[in-house]
């Protein structure tokens, strides 16, 4: 009871938690009606910025979601040019966050990190189809230990401006490990071979437990 109403706040919170606090109080002192206000809103952030212990199935012949959300396409596409991958078909699963889900992002198998890419870019809606080439964001590529090529990407949305890895090149990771989070709304690619598509659009993801695809 208590970690759900007290959950675990991620590092990136602290600063931002302690920011709405402040105003808080300033608002306070100019009109109690902002103040309360300013509660509301500080209570938001704190929320956004949980980090809640996840339980995966521990199984490779599964996929789990790297993010909270709503799952906005499911297709078949070239892989990500950004990682030489446009040459090869890949399955594409998209899931969009929104300003109330958690973002804290996990990885999707256990295996290894073979390459993080980061790419600059604009900050149109993340449910947009263009926020995938044309927005902010940044590649996890994982080698998995199945020996597929996993591909996650971090891509930043209309409010989000900072990407946050938590995870290194040549990094080994456990199925539901933390790769990182993004500030505010935002959205979560993966895209995989060999793997059968378990979730349909509009269905609703729990990072590192959802389970997204079966071998």
């Amino acid at each position: 009871m208590t970690n759900t109403i007290l959950p675990k706040i991620h590092n990136e919170g602290y600063k931002f938690i302690v920011i709405f606090v402040i105003a808080t109080i300033i608002l306070y002192f100019i009109h109690g009606f902002l103040g309360f206000v300013g509660l509301i809103l500080t209570i938001w952030c704190y929320y956004f910025f949980r980090d809640p212990e996840r339980v995966s199935i521990g199984d490779d012949n599964y996929l789990t979601s790297p993010a909270d959300g709503v799952v906005l396409q499911v297709l078949e596409t070239n892989g990500p040019k950004e990682l030489g991958l446009e040459s090869k078909k890949f399955t594409k699963i998209s899931i969009f966050m929104n300003v109330f889900d958690c973002h804290v992002n996990r990885s999707p198998c256990s295996g290894t990190v073979e390459e993080i890419t980061y790419v600059p870019g604009k900050f149109f809606n993340a449910s947009l189809d263009k926020a995938s080439e044309d927005n902010e964001r940044n590649y996890y590529k994982i080698k998995s230990s199945k020996g597929e090529e996993i591909v996650v990407v971090q891509i930043a949305g209309l409010i989000a401006r900072r990407i946050v890895t938590e995870t290194s090149k040549n990094s080994e990771l456990n199925q539901g490990s933390r790769i990182g989070m993004i500030r505010f709304g935002s959205r979560a690619d993966l895209y995989f071979e060999n793997y059968s598509p378990l979730v349909k659009v509009n269905q609703k993801t729990i990072a590192g437990e959802t389970l997204i695809a079966k071998k």
